[in-house]
């Protein structure tokens, strides 16, 4: 897999987890341990994906200095 479908990959789900947070949130009985636990996973996909990103740019600008 390269680099760029990885982060598409990861996005593709951090936006699902976004959208599955947004109707637990809507829903009457919702379950707050539940909800934090998503929240957690969404945080921990948009770190991983800012870090490969930070990567991208480093190798892309080495890549341009050479």
């Amino acid at each position: 897999m390269t680099i760029e479908a990885r982060v598409r990959e990861l996005d593709h789900r951090h936006q699902s987890l976004k959208t599955i947070i947004a109707r637990e949130e809507r829903s009457p009985s919702v379950d707050s341990l539940y909800v934090k636990e998503l929240k957690r996973k969404k945080l921990k996909l948009k770190e991983e994906i800012e870090r490969i990103k930070v990567i991208m740019r480093q190798e892309h600008d080495q890549a341009v200095l050479q």
